[in-house]
């Protein structure tokens, strides 16, 4: 539902970020300072930074992508094609309100200093609202859908906005020298999270009476009830609580900047203008400008794909809580292959041919999935279940569509987060040095200032072709236009540099 690194945790240009291939990063850190440090030298508020990260992220995974949002579609709002629908205009709402908003919040922020007591409010707010999730009971009988969905934009506002406050904490958190290693524990700890939480959630609630293994409970722990989907609902307070609990380290340990004296409606006004002098440093930057413009569609295509990859998979395969569990733990599995993915393309034939593979790859693997149900395989081949004997005597993904599904969502999670990586890096080829800081905030602005157009389209295909496939094929259309965009990049070729 927001641009997330992997899903929710694949990298996103924040400042500062890891760089997988040693490049220069937003904060001025290369090569030789990474070498020489390294994670036992972070300082403790570097630690208490990254773990907000691995309490944040799960809220993606869990809710946005695999769990809550489908089981909303599913069984609360009764119809996966509707429920689709009313996700992506809500998606699209909030989403346009934070493309209008979070890069002024940014600058201000900057300006007025003190982060902590703005990022204290947005976890208290945020919190209730995710843990009241859980009464979002089958049929609507809990928290009416209509209410739901302006919970979900809520909550999406407010991630968003921590999301650029946290990020202005690095420097203060860890200092330059360290920055990269900071982000890229931030990143590791959001995936680890996850799948450990994931994996818990199979075990204690979905597992449970569908097999007989010993390391199984017999049912569900804490008596949760299948017949009110409780085991889909739970995972609403786990988020809650996991936000809390890592948020703490850092309001205790984190050194939060100086209160710059100034009022916040001035550093607002001040901070729009500091915009506008970043904008004006495009000037005479063609690549630069193309390849934002591009990155404007086909990371909006990108961040459709994941936002929706969930509610897509549970509705076309028909797969319930168990199955959603064990694909959202494969996939996360296969995120983190994709980020060695990116780094070994960066250093074999440059990032901007590796971004073009990985727009291209994503794509392929997007019309792939338009071909998929439980009784089709790539457009052309008939499967009936009831014909076939089960590929294996488990508890899910039994038959070949549904393996080929997870084959080609294995693609898409590769590929998605090889883009993430090798766009990052593009972005350090074209620039000059003096230039990377401001390009770095631009390049931030394009992730956001376009993310609407791609949940717009999807609600409305969806909704007037009545048909989940038909809601993706906007998605592929932004993927191919930001492709051929990219095709007018000239720069960031293997070994090209800026300012060599």
């Amino acid at each position: 539902m927001v641009e997330q690194p992997a899903p929710g945790s694949l990298g996103d240009g924040r400042s500062g970020a890891f760089d997988p291939v040693g490049e220069v990063g937003a904060d001025g850190v290369g090569p030789s300072m990474v070498a020489s440090t390294g994670f036992a030298g972070l300082p403790l508020g570097g630690w208490a930074w990254s773990m907000f990260q691995g309490g944040r992220d799960p809220y993606v995974i869990l809710i946005s992508i695999y769990i809550f949002a489908p089981y909303f579609t599913g069984q609360v709002v009764g119809d996966p094609v509707k429920g689709q629908a009313m996700i992506a205009t809500m998606t699209t709402v909030y989403s346009l309100f934070v493309a209008l908003t979070a890069p002024f919040l940014g600058a201000a922020i900057e300006r007025f200093g003190a982060r902590k007591p703005v990022l204290l409010a947005i976890v208290a707010l945020m919190a209730p609202m995710i843990a009241a999730l859980w009464f979002v009971t089958p049929g609507g009988t809990g928290i009416p859908v209509g209410t739901t969905l302006w919970i979900f934009g809520l909550i999406g506002v407010l991630f968003v906005y921590g999301e650029v406050i946290h990020n202005s904490m690095l420097i203060e958190a860890a200092g330059p020298t360290h920055a990269p290693h900071a982000s890229g524990l931030a990143l590791s700890l959001g995936n680890a999270v996850s799948v450990i939480t994931l994996v818990f959630c199979m075990v204690a609630f979905a597992l449970p009476g569908l097999v007989d293994w010993s390391f199984i409970p017999a049912s569900p722990l804490f008596g949760l009830d299948r017949a009110t989907a409780e085991p889909s609902r739970i995972v609403a307070p786990i988020a809650a609580v996991l936000l809390v609990v890592m948020a703490i380290p850092l309001f205790l340990f984190t050194a939060d900047a100086p209160r710059s004296g100034e009022k916040f409606t001035t550093s607002l006004r001040m901070g729009a203008r500091g915009l506008l002098d970043t904008l004006k440093s495009l000037k005479g930057e063609t690549d630069m400008r193309t390849y934002l413009l591009a990155r404007m569609l086909f990371t909006d295509g990108m961040t459709s794909l994941l936002a929706f990859g969930g509610l897509y998979a549970a509705g076309v395969m028909q797969w319930g809580v168990l199955e959603m569990l064990g694909y959202g733990i494969l996939l996360s599995i296969f995120a983190v292959i994709g980020g060695f993915v990116g780094a070994w393309l960066d250093q074999l034939i440059g990032p901007r041919k590796a971004v073009q593979i990985a727009i291209f790859g994503a794509l392929v693997c997007l019309v792939a999935l338009l071909g998929m149900g439980r009784e089709k395989i790539l457009f052309f081949w008939s499967y009936d279940p009831a014909a076939h004997a089960p590929l294996w005597n488990g508890p899910m993904f039994r038959t070949l569509p549904e393996a080929i599904y997870l084959l080609i969502g294995f693609g898409v999670a590769i590929f998605v987060v090889a883009h993430y990586a090798s766009s990052r890096t593009l972005l350090t080829r074209l620039s000059r040095p003096e230039k990377l800081p401001a390009f770095f905030g631009l390049y931030a602005m394009s992730g956001t200032a376009t993310v609407w157009i791609g949940s717009l389209f999807v609600g409305i295909f969806t909704a007037a072709f009545g048909s989940q496939q038909a809601g993706f094929i906007p998605i592929a259309l932004l993927l191919a236009l930001g492709l051929a965009g990219m095709f007018f990049v000239k720069g960031g070729g293997k070994g090209q540099h800026r300012g060599d």
